[in-house]
This record gives structure tokens, C-alpha cells and sequence, in this order.
């Protein structure tokens, strides 16, 4: 038997093996060829033995009522329905077997007991052997794998039920054979059997028959279904022997059918027997096993015990015990040692004699909470020892039990964590600050694994390649590295492995929007966490400093090399100049020689202004600056400007009311703004408009920052403005250059912008120039104030007057120099920021799940939309979305282009961070 499965102990679970059939199998086979030998002697006729038939009786209702009780003690077990039904059976066949025996004729009496007739005891004898098939059909049909459906409710009160109505079967049958057997068919007649009873005989023969076939098909068979079958196979043999084949009583096959009846009643008592002796031998080995492992359990707990005494007498954490009130009852070395306390001196005392005052209520929280059955587990605290310092402990108690369950106090372990509390603050504050330093550095800092896969990446990524760092993450950098710079990255990679710590070397990555961007990179290898670290540098803005160095540069040495010329120039003219008039008048007889020293004398002339372009471009020409009111100069300049321009040129002077004095050459102003207008009226061949514009402006350490050749401080600017075709982005940085121009020959010199240039850097003050191809060109000039560096009282408002916010604000600038330097200006007032180089990109961060207050957006940008569409587009997607404009052109500039609507919000390049804070907060609360 299996004893993994309890269920399988019992006879009507366990399942039958082929051995249990095979045994099962020759015991019906030699009870089939006996019955097959003793069949011919069937009716041979033997002498009544009483006795034989008093011993059958009781022999079978022993039999019967002891395989009733072993399974009834089943039934207790298992609760199956099937084998109540069954109990019942053999509580049936004892009964009945008993009653049987006390009505049989000539054995207890000459007509037998209980007021028996003749027939009573052949009718008792068909209602046994026909009704105990019943019961087997009941548990056939009831039975399933497990043993079939089990009852809910008392097993003793389903007993007494299933006792009752067996009983009550039991009563009528006997009432019905005894009282009123005048009344039943004659079985046994005064010459032998009747033929009434053959056919009952058949009836009784063919249930058994049934019974057998039902509890075949139901299968899986257990072991005690097999022997079921073996007893209704006997009681076939039983009841043809003694009823159907036999002639009368006590011939041959009746005592052969009672012999049939007695083995059959022995079967399933036997295997119930046989399996009580076999449980019986599994409980005293089991309990033997029992005992065994009760006493290796108390040799391992005892080993046990030993041992946790010993760690808890060496444990380096302080171990304390404690009653629920508080009072200590062990206390180990470690404790002792953390605390300045000895056990003699800490056993008995309560335990706040290492708790401080202030944690006297926290102390009992504890020991209430413990007393409830919880764990507290890893509480940080505050202790106190002998000497008075305080000590930060981490204290896990449990509930102490005892044998029966009930707490009767609390385990403690302190853990000291002063130092490790110190030196994680320590670690915390480093890593700290590490993070910052990572999170607001302006470098990019990347970390790799060993594949090249980017582990770490810096927020600056989407600052200087415009990628946030989940999009670099996972990736290999090798996506993102310029193709050409692949090979000298690895090799980089390779040496730094091989030891060389720390390694400079330049390699460009691909910006989102696909151009390159020059990166200086410091690396290095950690082998104790198999990472590379870099440190990248942004070069663009180093590029473009070198780069305005080295123009700066080139303008003094070509103004150096043009005013040497020129100055010696004016000398050769000088002479030329002075004697055409001495040759002039001598010839004045002869109107042919003197129409050819007029000529030269013209050309004297020319060569005259054209070294005074050159002396003015290389800063060397005489200046007379003085005070003069700019709004006034501009306005009699327009008045010359009129007819030179002509009538297809509209010009629109916008004079700022408040515009200050400047400090210039009036003279040299003069030509430089009618060479600026003379450009603009070359610039539109068709006509078109011309605007004039002055004010105040003050150009601050930002500005300065981004354009090294200004001085911080106040300026009164001039701007011209014109509705041309723009200078292509190509040729912006060389139209300052002496000679250089984009006229047919014939139609300029080159000289004109590098005049005004000249000019306007001689007199301390600063040019800038904006333009788009197609859309016309701005230029702004900033005059040095005549007053001094003091505001005027609507400009010290407003330095005064900086307002902050903490909306969110898109920015878009395709200049990424620009872009860096209004993000940085933007952030420093508060505001939450994203970016974009172009409009396709702003619409990916409009269309995203980012909240966004304000869109501040250049007006004009290379590719498909412009800032004003862009903002179209952007109100449909998000209507309600506040704009702000901006544009290296004036505000009237643009709005007589007709590029924006008027009343649209504009902050003109360059400006203060006063203006773009006020004009940021005007945007967002229009």
C-alpha cells in the first residue's frame, strides 16, 4: 500500500492490482469447478444434521455482523454514501440470516419460532439472497474513484438512519413471511420443491447477476469491489445449488449451497481482517518511527538550543529579552559591550534604563504592539548608554511565546548604526551632489558598457544633440557617432581598456535634426565596474568665438593693409589733386587739353572718395563726434533720400518720442544711413518699402557674451529695414569684407557696408545685420549714448520690474548658439522648458503628451513653415496655446512686411532679460 495518499489505506479506495483480480480469479474458477464436480450429485439425498444448520446460522451472522462494524468504522473515515449503502447490506444479511435460523423447521422447534409457517423459511431464505444484491447494486451505483459522494451532515445519525430502515425492511419481510405466509406462493410442498420457487430461484439468481454485471462496469475496481464480485458469485453458486438444482431439503446441494453461502460470508470479512492486522503492523512500525524521530528531534533540539545559546553569548548585535512590562530577563556580551551595562547589573531592571526620556512613549508603542503579536522589524531609534552618549540603533523584536502559544514577552536585537548612519549621510550627500553635478552639467556625460551601449546619459543630451536621454539608453553609441569618426572612437575605447587612464580626443555625433556636432571628449575606464566614462564638450560655441576671433582679426589686418594704402594714396592724390589745377590753368587756351585735364581731375576726385572709404573702413578717417539728436539727423537724411530713391520706394520713418542723444560724427552718420538706404533701394529693383527706426537699447553681459566685440551698457540704435531679396545665409559673414559684393560690375565698389562697418566700430558702437533670402534685410546700429550709462525712467521700470513664472514655454530657434543662450535666460526666471530647431519638430512636441503654456517661436526658419504658420498650425492642434514672437528684424519691420498680424506679440533681437521676462509674462496673461 501506498502511504502517500491516506485515502488509500481502505479497501473500498485502494485501487486492485492484477494480482488482487488474479487471486479473486482462482478463487471463482474453484468455486466454479466444484460446483461443476458436485452438480451430478445435486439431489442425492443426506440425513437432516439440526446441528449443522444451528452452526451455519450463527457462523453467518457473525460473519456478517463483524464485516458490518469494519465497515461502518470505514464509513466513520471516509463519510461514503456507497459504503453506508453496503454496511447496511450485511447488516441486512445478519439479521436476516438469525431470523432465518429461528424459523427453520425441526431446529428450534418442530414448526419454528416466531409463529413460523411452512413457508416462512423459504420466503425469509429468497428475501436474503435477493435482497443483499440490492445493497451491492446501491454501493455499485454510488461508488466513484474516490469513493463516491460523501455525507455532510452526522455520521452517527446516517448510521442510526440506515440501522432504522434496515430494520424496518427487516420487520415487514418477517411480518409478511410469518403472519400472513398463507398468503405467499407455496415454495415447499409436502414432496419437494414447488415449481413456484424455481421460478423466485431465477428471479433471486438473476439480481445477484446484476448486481455482479453493474459492479463490473464500474470501474476504476477496488480491492474490496473485486472480492464483492467474488461473493456474489458465491451466492449464484449458493442459490442454484440449493434452490434451482437441487429436489429437496438436506440433499446434497443444499448443504453444498449452504457451504457456498458460509465461504462467501467470509471473503470480505477476510481481506477486512487481513487489512486491520496490516494497519495495525503500519501503526506500531509508524509509532516506533515516531518515537525514534521524537528522540532524534530532542537531541537536535537540545543541539539546537546549545547552539543558539552560543550565538547569542557571540553574537556582535545586542540580544535582550524582556517580560511585557518592560522588565529584562537576558542580556548578552554584545549588549553589555554596546550599552556599558552588565547582565548582573541590567537583569531585572526595566528597559528604560537605556531608553531617553523623550523615547519613553515610543518605548511603550513597542512593547504594546508586541504584546498584540506584531514584529517590529528594522526600527531606526535613539538608545543611551551607561556614559551617557546617545547611540542610533536599528531594533528588531518578535514576540516570545510560550509552550502553549501565549506571549510572555519580546526579543530585541540592537544593531548599531551610528557610524553607518554617518557614513551613509555621507554617501547620500556625494551621491547627491554627484547627481546634480550630472543633472546640470552643460557637458554631455555619457556612460557606457563594454559593448559600447549607453547605460547613463546626461539631460544635456537634448541641449547639445537635441535627444532626450531615453532615446540614447540602451542604443549603442555607435548609432550615434559620426560615420567617419567610428574607427578612431573604438580605438580610443581600446586603449583606454588597456590602461590609459584618461584620454582627450575630438569626435563629432549626429544632432537629431541630422548636422554634426563637434564634441571634445575626456574618457576613461573603470575595470571595477567594466564602464567607460566620457565627458563631452560642445565646440560649437568655442568655433564660433575662434571664428569671430579670427574675422575680427582679418577686418584689423585688411583695415591695417587698407588704410596704409590708402593713407599713402591720399598722398600720391594729394599731389595729382594740387597740380591738375596749376596744368589746368595753363591750358585753359587750348579747350581740348583742357577737356583732358578736367578728366583727370574727376578722376582725382573719385580716387579722393574712394580713400576715404578705405580710411573709414579701416577706422582711420577724422571723426568729429559731438551730441546730435538722432531723430532729427535721420529725419533731414530722408529728405535727401526722397528723390535719390525715387517714387517705387516707400519710406516709413518710426522715430522712437524718447530716442536719447548720441555720441558721432553727424557727417559720417549721415553717409553711413544713405549708403544702408542705397543698398536697400539696390536690393529691390521692383520697389518696395523702407523703414527707419530709432530708440533706445541696452546690450547686456548675455548679448556681450554671444557677440565678444560689444561693450555692455546703453546704446541708441538705428535700424534699417528694407523688403528686398535678402542676402543669402552663405554670403551674411562676408558682407562686411572690403570689396566684396554681389553686384554686376560696374554697379559698386564693395565698399559701402564695410564703410558704415568701419565707421560704427571707430565710434565705439556695434553693428548687426538680419536677413532671410526673399524676405528682405535688417540692419541695426548702436550708437553710444551721448548721457551716459543712466536709464532713462521707463527703462529703469523696467530692469526693475523682472517677472518670473513657472509655466512651461516651447522654444523654437534654428540658431542652436541663440537656442542655448533663451533657454538658459528662460530657466533662470523659473519657467519649465522644451526645445526645437525647426517647426516639423515643435509639431512633434505640440502633438506630444508635454503640458505647454506658451510657444516662443522665431519668425523666420529655413525649411516648409515659417514661425506664422507654425503657430497656425499649432492653435488648430491646441487652441488656446499662447504665442510670442521673435526676430532679429524691428517689430515695425516686420509688421510692414506683413508677416504678422498686427497686434501679435513681438520681441525684437537682440533684448534684455528684463524685456523678455516682461514680455513672456504679457504673452501668458493676454
Amino acid at each position: 500500500m501506498e502511504a502517500g495518499d491516506d485515502r488509500n489505506i481502505f479497501l473500498s479506495t485502494l485501487p486492485a492490482t492484477s494480482r488482487d483480480r488474479k487471486i479473486a480469479f482462482g478463487v471463482v474458477a474453484a468455486s466454479a469447478i466444484f460446483f461443476a464436480a458436485a452438480l451430478p450429485f445435486a439431489r442425492v439425498p443426506l440425513a437432516p444434521i439440526p446441528a449443522f444448520l444451528a452452526s451455519y446460522q450463527s457462523a453467518l451472522a457473525i460473519n456478517d455482523l463483524i464485516t458490518t462494524i469494519l465497515l461502518i468504522s470505514q464509513f466513520l473515515l471516509l463519510r461514503s454514501r456507497a459504503l453506508l449503502c453496503l454496511a447496511s447490506g450485511y447488516l441486512f444479511a445478519a439479521v436476516i440470516a438469525v431470523v432465518h435460523g429461528l424459523t427453520f423447521p425441526n431446529l428450534f422447534a418442530a414448526g419454528g419460532l416466531l409463529n413460523a409457517g411452512p413457508q416462512t423459511t423459504a420466503w425469509l431464505y429468497m428475501v436474503w439472497h435477493g435482497g443483499f444484491p440490492l445493497f451491492v447494486l446501491g454501493y455499485a451505483l454510488l461508488k466513484d474513484e474516490a469513493g463516491g459522494r460523501t455525507i455532510k451532515g452526522s455520521v452517527g445519525a446516517s448510521i442510526v438512519w440506515a440501522a432504522i430502515g434496515v430494520f424496518a425492511v427487516l420487520a415487514a419481510a418477517i411480518f409478511v413471511a410469518t403472519e400472513k405466509h398463507h398468503l405467499l406462493p407455496v415454495l415447499i410442498a409436502d414432496k419437494g420443491y414447488a415449481p413456484a420457487l424455481f421460478a423466485t430461484a431465477l428471479a433471486v439468481c438473476l439480481l445477484n447477476f446484476a448486481a455482479l454485471l453493474v459492479l463490473w462496469i464500474r470501474r476504476p475496481h477496488s480491492v474490496l469491489d473485486i472480492w464483492l464480485m467474488v461473493v456474489l458469485c458465491a451466492w449464484l453458486f449458493d442459490v442454484a445449488s440449493s434452490s434451482l438444482l437441487n429436489a429437496n431439503r438436506y440433499d446434497l446441494g443444499f448443504y453444498i449451497g449452504r457451504l457456498y453461502g458460509l465461504v462467501a460470508a467470509c471473503f470480505v470479512l477476510g481481506v477486512l481482517l487481513l487489512q486491520n492486522i496490516n494497519l495495525q503492523a503500519r501503526l506500531s512500525r509508524l509509532l516506533l518511527t515516531l518515537r525514534r524521530e521524537s528522540a532524534s528531534e530532542q537531541r537536535r533540539h537540545s543541539e539546537r538550543e546549545r547552539l543558539f545559546s552560543a550565538v547569542v553569548e557571540s553574537s556582535n548585535d545586542a540580544i535582550i529579552t524582556k517580560k511585557l512590562d518592560g522588565t529584562i530577563t537576558a542580556w548578552n556580551p554584545a549588549a553589555e559591550h554596546l550599552f556599558g551595562y552588565t547582565a548582573a547589573e541590567a537583569i531585572g531592571r526595566h528597559i528604560d534604563l537605556i531608553v531617553p526620556p523623550e523615547r519613553l512613549e515610543e518605548l511603550h508603542d513597542i512593547l504594546t504592539r508586541v504584546g498584540l503579536g506584531e514584529t517590529v522589524a528594522h526600527h531606526e531609534t535613539l538608545r543611551v548608554t551607561r556614559d551617557g552618549r546617545l547611540l542610533t540603533v536599528s531594533l528588531s523584536i518578535s514576540p516570545l511565546r510560550s509552550l502553549s502559544g501565549e506571549i510572555i514577552g519580546a526579543s530585541k536585537i540592537a544593531r548599531d548604526i551610528t557610524e553607518s548612519k554617518s557614513t551613509q549621510a555621507a554617501l547620500t550627500q556625494e551621491i547627491e551632489e554627484r547627481q546634480r553635478i550630472f543633472e546640470t552639467s552643460q557637458d554631455l556625460i555619457l556612460v557606457t558598457d563594454t559593448k559600447g551601449t549607453f547605460v547613463q546619459v546626461s539631460p544635456s543630451s537634448m541641449t547639445i544633440l537635441g535627444l532626450n536621454p531615453d532615446e540614447m539608453i540602451e542604443h549603442s553609441a555607435m548609432e550615434f557617432i559620426h560615420p567617419d569618426d567610428l574607427e578612431s572612437t573604438r580605438q580610443e575605447m581600446r586603449l583606454a581598456r588597456r590602461g590609459h587612464l584618461m584620454r582627450n580626443f575630438e569626435t563629432r555625433y549626429v544632432h537629431k535634426d541630422g548636422h554634426a556636432v563637434n564634441l571634445s571628449w575626456m574618457g576613461t575606464w573603470s575595470e571595477p565596474v567594466r564602464r567607460h566614462f566620457f565627458v563631452g564638450r560642445d565646440l560649437t560655441e568655442k568655433q564660433t568665438a575662434e571664428a569671430q576671433i579670427r574675422q575680427a582679426q582679418k577686418m584689423d589686418a585688411v583695415g591695417q593693409l587698407t588704410g596704409g594704402v590708402a593713407h599713402d594714396f591720399n598722398n600720391i592724390l594729394t599731389v595729382i589733386t594740387g597740380t591738375i589745377g596749376i596744368l589746368a590753368d595753363a591750358l585753359a587756351h587750348d579747350p581740348q587739353l583742357s577737356a583732358i585735364a578736367k578728366m583727370i581731375d574727376d578722376a582725382a576726385e573719385r580716387g579722393a572718395s574712394l580713400t576715404k572709404h578705405l580710411l573709414a573702413f579701416a577706422r582711420r578717417q577724422p571723426l568729429q563726434p559731438r551730441e546730435i539728436d538722432v531723430n532729427k539727423l535721420v529725419f533731414e537724411t530722408i529728405k535727401l533720400l526722397r528723390p535719390t530713391l525715387g517714387e517705387q520706394i516707400q519710406i516709413n520713418p518710426l522715430l522712437a518720442e524718447n530716442a536719447s542723444a548720441a555720441l558721432v560724427d553727424p557727417n559720417q552718420l549721415t553717409t553711413a544711413i544713405l549708403n544702408l538706404a542705397l543698398n536697400a533701394r539696390d536690393a529691390m529693383p521692383s520697389g518696395g518699402k523702407l523703414v527707419i527706426e530709432t530708440g533706445n537699447v541696452y546690450l547686456d553681459e548675455d548679448y556681450a557674451a554671444m557677440n565678444r566685440d560689444v561693450t555692455i551698457g546703453h546704446y541708441v540704435m538705428i535700424a534699417v529695414s528694407d523688403t528686398g531679396t535678402g542676402i543669402p545665409a552663405a554670403n551674411l559673414e562676408r558682407v562686411f569684407d572690403p570689396f566684396f559684393t554681389t553686384k554686376e560690375v560696374g554697379k559698386g565698389t564693395g565698399l559701402g557696408l564695410s564703410m558704415v562697418f568701419g565707421f560704427v566700430k571707430q565710434s565705439n558702437g556695434h553693428i548687426k545685420i538680419y536677413s532671410e533670402e526673399g524676405h528682405g534685410t535688417t540692419v541695426k546700429i548702436y550708437l553710444p549714448r551721448a548721457t551716459g550709462l543712466s536709464d532713462t525712467p521707463v527703462e529703469s521700470l523696467a530692469s526693475r520690474s523682472i517677472a518670473v513664472g513657472n509655466e512651461t514655454i516651447l522654444v523654437v530657434e534654428d540658431d542652436a548658439l541663440v537656442r542655448r543662450y533663451v533657454v538658459t535666460q528662460i530657466e533662470s526666471l523659473g519657467y519649465k522648458t522644451l526645445e526645437a530647431s525647426k517647426a516639423s519638430e515643435a509639431l512633434e512636441v505640440i502633438d506630444g503628451p508635454n503640458h505647454i503654456d506658451l510657444l516662443f517661436t522665431d519668425v523666420i526658419m529655413p525649411g516648409s513653415m515659417n514661425g506664422r504658420q507654425l503657430v497656425d498650425v499649432a492653435l488648430v492642434r491646441r487652441p488656446g496655446l499662447k504665442t510670442l514672437f521673435t526676430s532679429g528684424y524691428t517689430e515695425n519691420a516686420i509688421v510692414h512686411h506683413g508677416r504678422l498680424d498686427t497686434g501679435v506679440l513681438l520681441l525684437a533681437k537682440p533684448y534684455r532679460k528684463s524685456d523678455l521676462a516682461r514680455m513672456i509674462r504679457l504673452a501668458l496673461e493676454s
